[in-house]
């Protein structure tokens, strides 16, 4: 994954123990099965690679694990990678030339 990746997100579940911190530290939460875009990978001094997403801005906070203030980021492994086709407009287009091209050898194949 990086920044300008489409993800969907998988999992936003939250755990029990963990619903009072989560609630405090993101004033925004992410949705199970909708799309988002990668703003911003972070490495959070290797503790667990954190996300932060276009359509979703929290505040940042004071993470005492990291010793500094960041916006909240969410797991990389809430989200999946979606494979879209970079330039679906061209990619259409190129499909339309090759079902045209066959047909028009499907006709020639005909009159010969």
């Amino acid at each position: 994954m990086k920044p300008g990746d489409k993800v969907i997100c998988i999992n936003d579940r939250i755990d029990p123990e963990k619903s009072e911190e989560i609630r405090r530290d993101f004033e925004i939460w992410i949705t199970k099965d909708k799309e988002y875009t990668i703003r911003e990978i972070l490495d959070n001094n290797g503790i667990v690679t954190g996300v932060l997403l276009e359509e979703v801005h929290n505040f940042p906070k004071f993470f005492k694990l990291i010793n500094r203030f960041q916006e909240p980021a969410f797991a990389q492994w809430r989200f999946r990678k979606l494979n879209y086709a970079s330039q679906p407009a061209e990619a259409l287009s190129e499909v339309d030339e090759l079902v045209e091209a066959e047909q028009a050898e499907k006709q020639q194949v005909r009159v010969k």
